[in-house]
Formats: C-alpha cells, structure tokens, sequence
C-alpha cells in the first residue's frame, strides 16, 4: 500500500522508478541515476535541499525513499518537518507527520513546535490550538517553547484574545514572559484586525514592560533545535529570521522586541512613535544595529520625509562601518515612493553607488525594486531600466509579474517596436508566458 500511495501521489517519482526498475539498468548505470541508497545519504539531500530553500522537493525525496525500500527514522521525519517549515509548506509538514504515526513513531515535543510554527507561518492560529490538544492526548508535555510557538502563531493572525490567553497559562504554569513574548504580544496588537488607534502607544508600553523580562525553562528541544540551525527568529516567525545568519553588526540579538517594534511602527508610518523608541534606546546607552537602521528609515521614508531617510543613510555611511547591501535597497525603496523627480534621482543615485562599489542586489531585493520602479508613469523610466540592466548583468530573469510591470511601463512610452531594449524584454516575457501558461503564475 506504501508504494501504491507514492505511485499515484507522484508521477515524476513513478517515471524514475520506471526508469530504475522496469527496465532492468545495470547496477553500474542505476548507481549513477540514484543519488541517495541510505537513510544516510537521504538526509544528507535533505539537510542540501532544505539550506538551499528547496523545500517544494522534500515530498519527492519522501517518496524516492519509499521506493527506494528505505525506513525514515525519527531524525529523518524531524528534518523533513524543519524543512517543510523553513518553506512555510504547512500541508507537506502535516503529511510528514502523518507518515510517522503510520510507522509507529509518536511526534515529541520538539515536531510540534516545529509543526506549530508552521501554522504561524501560514496565519492558521486555529490548526495550531489543535495540535495543542492533540500533545495532551498523546500525553507530550509542552515546553515554554511550545507556548512561545502557539503565542507567535496567534499573534500572526492577530488573536489578541487566544494571544493573552497564552499569557495567561504560562503565568500559571510559572513560566515567566521573556523577550520573545513581549515580540509576540507586539506582532499580536500589529496584526490585529480592524488596527486600533492606539497600537502605537500599545507598543511603546510593551517595550517599556519587557525591560524586566525573565526567563522561560531550558529544556531538551533547545538542544535539538541547534542541531537543525534553527534560530528562535526562525521557530518564531520574526521580522529578523531572514537576516539572523548576517554578521558585520546586522542583528544585535538582545534588541528583539526592539526589532519588532520598530517594523510595527515602521508599518504604521508613525514617525513620533518612532523618535520615542530612539530615545528609549539612547537613554539606555545603546545604539541601533543596522536592521533598526534599516527601520527608522523606512518610517521616514514612508512617511514622505526624504531628507531625514537620506540622512540616516549618510550618516551610516560615514560611520566608517561596513557598507550592507539592504540599506541601499532600503533607500532605494523608500526613495522611490510617490514618483517624485527628487525622489527617482535619489534612488537612481544610491544604485550607482551601489554598483560602483562592486555591491550587487540579491534576486529577491533586485526583483522588489524593479517591479516597484516600473510604477512610474511620468518620469523617464531610468530607475527600471538600470535595474534590469543591473539583472540582466547578473543573469537575473525577474518573475513574471515584474518583467510583465516593466514590458507595460516601456510599452507606455514612445519606444519604437525595433528598440532593443523592448525587443529584448519582449523575448523574455514571451519565453515566461510559455513557461508558467496562462495567468503569468500569479
């Protein structure tokens, strides 16, 4: 029944096992095919596949054991789930777990965490309450780690009520709030639906009460969870996940709620509740690590005052510190919005600046600031084209949506048919459509 549920469940893994076995290969040539024979070798893709943000072939990995005749241990089935949850696949994450109760093993305390942080990712705060039920009729006592996963995973969906209720538990259980539930009861007040008008001064009294923040129990899970590299950024979707693994002064991890709090105010565009946080910090002693840099600027920028988002950039970078891509892109951005004249020429400046010091943008930033300059509707189209240039440098193919945004924008200005820049784009969004079919992927 196993390989039946494999075979009909995907059909790539069918044609190699076709390939493989119907046709009787020769051991040589089917050692060559075969990239993994051994519980070993399978993880070792799996750990390769899961750093590379693979994550969308784990099932195919999954299934290749299954024909493979090769038995996923514990290990195996919690790094198939880390990597599921790093891709915020929550579906995969459930069917891993499934596949190791149907071989007998009980999911313990770390899986669940990892399985309740996957829900957060998703905003699915109730399939996360119900994984809590299901630990207490399997009898698996949840660690503060657990609660801190449930208390980010609601907040992520804005439960305010199930958020405090989570409070409410761990002071019974004498669990004390660390700084990481303060981050959650930040994110909690940000996403909660409608916003309230006081959200800002909300934060700004939640940053105060986390100064006397204490810690919750160190159990065996911590362990398990540097063995798989996973942060508690990570294990608890925080606006710094993506940037924990920086060096050169990126993250200074005792700001977290810090962190949190200033990307809230950053999204609410509240430039005094912003200033607040800075003097909050600066009567501390303390000085903003790059990503509250990175912040600051973007509420400024947001809130339209340019001159004050160029300035913190200016000052940064005469600091003597390292030069770091994201504030480039930051400013970029931030510059960018509005579409005014003063605005794109700065935001075409920092970009040559940006190349001229050997810099280069990563796919995803590159791709951001590129579909945001194809918006301009006035202005001479600059900022797009050097940043496709830029791509295209890089042998960077944008995704659809983008390169289709920026083909709109040159098609809008008087660009004859035979202009190589609009012949170039043309072939690329041609090749994309046949590529992703109709609806661009979108």
């Amino acid at each position: 029944m196993k390989l039946l549920r494999a075979i009909s469940g995907n059909h790539r893994a069918v044609v190699r096992a076709l390939g493989r076995r119907n046709f009787c290969a020769p051991s040589e040539e089917y050692a060559k095919r075969n990239y993994a024979s051994s519980e070993v070798e399978y993880n070792t893709v799996i750990t390769s596949l899961t750093a590379q943000r693979r994550n969308y072939l784990l099932r195919d990995v999954y299934d290749d054991m299954m024909l493979d005749g090769v038995k996923p241990e514990r290990d195996t089935f919690h790094s198939l789930i880390v990597g599921t949850m790093k891709g915020a696949r929550v579906q995969d994450a459930f069917f891993f777990r499934d596949e190791m109760k149907a071989m007998g093993l009980v999911p313990d305390v770390a899986l669940y965490n990892y399985l309740i942080s996957s829900c957060g990712k998703c905003q699915n705060s109730d399939l996360a309450i119900s994984l809590l039920e299901e630990m207490k009729r399997f009898e698996v006592k949840p660690t503060g780690q657990t609660y801190i996963c449930l208390l980010h995973a609601c907040a992520a969906s804005g439960r305010l009520d199930r958020v405090y209720a989570i409070v409410r538990d761990m002071t019974a259980a004498g669990l004390g709030l660390n700084k990481y539930c303060y981050a959650g009861l930040i994110l909690a007040h940000m996403n909660k639906s409608p916003p309230s008008d006081d959200t800002a001064s909300k934060i700004i009294e939640l940053v105060e009460q986390s100064k006397g923040w204490s810690s919750v129990d160190h159990t065996t899970d911590i362990a398990e969870n540097v063995m798989k590299g996973i942060y508690e950024e990570e294990l608890y979707n925080l606006p710094t996940a993506e940037y924990i693994h920086r060096r050169a002064g990126f993250i200074a991890r005792q700001f977290t709620v810090y962190h949190v709090a200033f990307v809230a105010c950053a999204d609410l565009r509240d430039v005094q509740a912003t200033e607040r946080l800075l003097d909050m910090l600066e009567k501390e002693g303390k000085t903003p690590d790059v990503f509250i840099l990175m912040q600051i600027m973007r509420c400024f920028l947001g809130a339209g005052d340019l001159d004050r988002g160029l300035r913190i950039f200016e000052e940064y970078m005469s600091s003597n510190r390292p030069p770091i891509v994201e504030l480039f892109a930051t400013l970029a951005e931030g510059a960018m919005l509005g579409y005014t004249p003063r605005g794109m020429q700065v935001a075409q400046d920092v970009l040559v600046d940006l190349n001229n010091r050997g810099m280069f943008l990563g796919f995803k930033m590159a791709n951001d600031l590129l579909f945001a300059a194809s918006g301009e509707k006035t202005g001479g189209y600059t900022v797009a084209n050097l940043l496709w240039d830029m791509m295209k440098a890089r042998k960077m193919t944008p995704l659809f949506p983008t390169v289709e945004a920026y083909y709109k924008g040159l098609k809008e200005r008087e660009i004859p048919e035979d202009d190589p820049r609009l012949m170039d784009v043309t072939a690329v969004i041609d090749n994309l459509r046949t590529r992703v079919g109709p609806g661009g992927g979108r």
